[in-house]
């Protein structure tokens, strides 16, 4: 079962909390309203549950694991406002779909204009399912039209992660 958090710094408040509860979803429920009632001052109801519901995310790692496969993708724009909306928009379509388990966009200091984004999947297999989705094709063709040149993919199979 997959590992969920939430995150109070992502859900309405006054108090600027900045706890994140992780675990499975049953134990990060009991442990989210708990939080809520104790801290916050809520009441355990439906709609304090549905919105932690709403709020609860899977968990990423921070590296991927060996056999896992990374994209980087480098593209060249002065559009990136553009393309920051679209991947929001490309993320709603895909919902549930997406094997995508994180991404960095970066812009490079020594060449203005030009960005790397990193994408992480489990594995090739998942990246090439995420690839042939229609909302991924979409995206694909827009990029193309937001990019001053074709981006340019690079498709790399984890081959060892060092943390320090």
């Amino acid at each position: 079962m997959a590992r969920k958090f939430v995150d109070c710094r992502e859900m309405p408040s006054e108090s600027g909390c900045t706890l994140m509860i992780s675990g499975e979803e049953d134990e990060v429920m009991r442990a989210a309203v708990q939080h809520a009632m104790d801290v916050h001052g809520h009441r355990d109801d439906k709609e304090l549950r549905d919105g932690i519901l709403a709020g609860m995310r899977d968990s990423v790692e921070a590296l991927p694991e060996k056999g896992a496969f990374v994209q980087l993708i480098e593209f060249r724009t002065d559009r990136v406002d553009d393309i920051e909306a679209m991947t929001a928009e490309w993320a709603a379509e895909i919902g549930g779909d997406r094997a995508a388990r994180w991404t960095i966009a970066a812009a490079d200091r020594d060449r203005p204009g030009s960005y790397v984004a990193i994408v992480a999947f489990p594995d090739y297999a998942a990246a090439m399912a995420n690839s042939a989705h229609p909302a991924t094709e979409k995206f694909a063709l827009r990029l193309r039209d937001l990019t001053n040149a074709d981006p340019v993919f690079r498709n790399l199979d984890v081959a060892n992660t060092v943390t320090f």
